[in-house]
């Protein structure tokens, strides 16, 4: 964010509507920005300072802004509404929303309400302001492509520097435990792929593309006093494979989807395309393979970006955290080996 005090920011204010600012209270949560909450003459708004490196081009702040403000005037309602934001110093406003994070167990209803934000934002695909959108971060549409980046992932893991004990932690379980469970879970997606008959080199088409929150899932919903959701944070969203948006939502660890909803989930994600039961099938035979993305994800910590993004968001101590990732990252592990039901034969 350059040398500029979000604290002292008074022109985003401003511009937002929302007066003198009256105080500017830090919040705790991010794991890739620096949040605040302003309280000013005429209300109260959010504020992030978004991370930015050299080794991370991702235009965070203009993803997350375009989709927001799409997502706004498609008349998707639960987002919160962009106020105002400053791209050269890295800084947007937001509204304040209020309620509490969610925590386990998600019940059904929210689960519908997950369905109906995809649903809503879908259904303005095809308007002129959608093309603008970009593609999400790390968006795939050939299933050649899903795999190659599970692929990178791994062996970005394989060629990390050990600068401690719980370093070298890290590289022993990567490459005892995680490469063999990702030579696994690709040689059985391929297998799974070719007793379909899918052609792994060919794309979807453009109409099979979806709307992607991205980086969606209950850990970036705040539940009002009335029960609704409200989601939040769209750095990565864009254009994406509607079975890359399924296996996310369901394979993220802070606050789980309810894996008995998988199927409903994606028969609903589905039904908008031409072809629903093409696109379940993908999920489906998708899902194994990003769960060993997630157990990468999880270890982003041990990469050199991943500790600066936390770092920058003034996360806790970095060998507590990456201790902590690491026990997660193996308990993620153990659901791909042995998960908690059986993984039903893709059909």
């Amino acid at each position: 964010m350059g040398g500029v005090d979000p604290r002292e920011n008074q022109a985003l204010a401003t511009a937002a509507g929302l007066g003198r600012v009256r105080a500017v209270v830090p919040l705790s949560g991010g794991a890739n920005n620096r949040v605040f909450r302003v309280e000013a003459a005429a209300g109260v708004g959010l504020l992030k300072a978004y991370f930015r490196h050299p080794d991370d081009p991702r235009d965070r702040l203009g993803t997350e802004w375009a989709f927001a403000s799409f997502a706004r005037e498609s008349g998707v309602r639960c987002v919160p509404r962009p106020l105002a934001c400053d791209p050269e110093d890295g800084l947007a406003l937001f509204e304040f929303v209020h309620g509490r994070p969610l925590h386990g167990p998600v019940a059904d209803d929210a689960v519908d309400q997950a369905i109906d934000f995809f649903r809503a934002l879908n259904a303005a695909k095809n308007t002129p302001g959608a093309g603008s959108l970009p593609v999400a971060s790390e968006a795939c549409f050939r299933l050649d492509d899903h795999l190659a980046t599970v692929d990178r992932r791994v062996s970005r893991l394989r060629a990390v520097s050990v600068g401690s004990v719980v370093d070298l932690a890290a590289a022993g379980f990567v490459e005892a435990e995680l490469a063999p469970a990702w030579a696994r879970a690709q040689a059985a997606a391929r297998s799974a792929a070719a007793s379909l008959g899918l052609d792994t080199a060919r794309a979807i088409a453009a109409a099979d593309h979806c709307l992607s929150p991205s980086d969606f899932g209950f850990h970036n919903a705040i539940e009002s006093a009335d029960g609704r959701l409200r989601f939040i944070d769209f750095e990565y969203a864009g254009w994406d494979d509607p079975a890359k948006l399924v296996c996310d939502f369901f394979c993220q660890p802070a606050v789980p989807a309810p894996a008995a909803a998988f199927d409903r989930f994606a028969r609903a994600v589905a039904a908008g395309f031409a072809d629903p039961e093409f696109h379940r099938r993908r999920a489906e035979l998708l899902l194994p393979v990003y769960r060993v993305k997630w157990c990468c994800i999880l270890l982003n910590e041990f990469l050199p970006v991943g500790g600066s993004r936390r770092a920058y968001s003034a996360a806790a101590d970095p060998d507590a955290r990456k201790a902590a990732q690491l026990a997660k990252a193996r308990a993620a592990l153990a659901a791909v080996v042995r998960p908690e039901s059986p993984q039903r034969k893709v059909a």
